[in-house]
Order: C-alpha cells, then structure tokens, then sequence
C-alpha cells in the first residue's frame, strides 16, 4: 500500500474518531443551551429571604421582564441598588443545572454589589478585589442545598466559561463571565 494512502487512511480515521467523540459530548451542551427551549432558574436570596423561578429565555430572547426581576431579587442587599445583570450569567447557571440535573433554586449569598460596598468590604479586609465582577453584574457566589459544593465547582469548571472559585469555608463558590480562571 503506499504512503500516502495510508496516511489518508489513518487521518479519515483520526477525524471520524474525534467526531464521534466530539458529538457524543457536545449533544448535552446543545440540548441545555437549544434556543427553543424555555430557560428557567429559581433563586433565593439569603440575605432578604426573597425567592424567584423566572423563565428568562423563552421564543428565541432574553425576556425582559424576568430579567428585570432576577436583577431585583440579586441586587446589593447593603444599599438596595439593582443593577442588570450580564445574561451570559443566567446561561451558564442554566447550564450548570441542566449538568447536574437540578431545578432547585440557586441559593444567593452575593450577586450585585455596588460600588460603595465592594469598597467598604475592600477596606474592612473580607477578601473581595477592587474590581470585583460582581459590580459589573457579572458575577454570582452561590450554593444548592443538598448538593455537594464540591461537584458544584467541579462541573462550573468543566464548563469553561469564565471564572469559578471555591469557598468551602462559607460553602458557596464564585461564578462570572470574565475569562477562564479557578482559585
């Protein structure tokens, strides 16, 4: 046989190989993020005791009403300002929950945070950073009751979506949409 059509051979089956492990992977990442189907999530604030299941994503756009509400029921807790939050965010949360197979609602310890309280926790030394995606309303620190935290962070991480942290002092971990990153 000559060279070149072994050569061929072995990169047909190389491609054909990888696209059959590539498929089998991304076919649950295309069905949790498919555009026709409704995108819902459910939250409660532990700080106000507040509790939200809004369907953010229906027919193909965010809606904009329910955005309006999760930005309520995420806002700074310390002074009351609502910011928007990043959309890209609820997507990632949507996914991480189609993963792992859960409707129960994402319990917040902080999602906005203002400015003046990102500086008055900067000051009093609570670990947070000066420019702390959280202010951008880009970021989320959150729970599940009865999951363990750990395969919280390990499945955000697989998600390669932007940053994950971990807590388990303060049994949350971190979330955003900035690059890809874990501490």
């Amino acid at each position: 046989m000559n060279r070149s059509l072994i050569s061929s051979r072995r990169l047909f089956l190389t491609q054909a190989t990888a696209a059959v492990f590539g498929l089998q992977f991304a076919a649950p990442v295309a069905a949790a993020t498919n555009s026709a189907m409704p995108r819902t999530l459910a939250f409660e604030n532990l700080h106000t005791g507040e509790r939200l299941r809004a369907t953010y994503w229906s027919r193909g756009h965010y809606e904009d009403s329910a955005l309006e509400e999760l930005a309520y029921v995420l806002r700074d807790h310390r002074t009351g300002d609502v910011k928007r939050l990043d959309s890209r965010l609820f997507d990632v949360l949507h996914l991480l929950q189609s993963k792992l197979g859960f409707r129960d609602a994402y319990q917040v310890i902080s999602g906005y945070r203002s400015p003046k309280t990102n500086e008055m926790l900067l000051n009093s030394g609570r670990g947070v950073v000066k420019n702390s995606f959280h202010t951008r309303g880009q970021a989320v620190d959150v729970r599940v009751a009865g999951l363990p935290l750990t395969s919280l962070r390990d499945t955000a991480k697989r998600l390669r979506r932007g940053g994950v942290g971990y807590y388990p002092k303060n049994q949350f971990i971190h979330i955003d949409v900035g690059r890809v990153r874990f501490w």
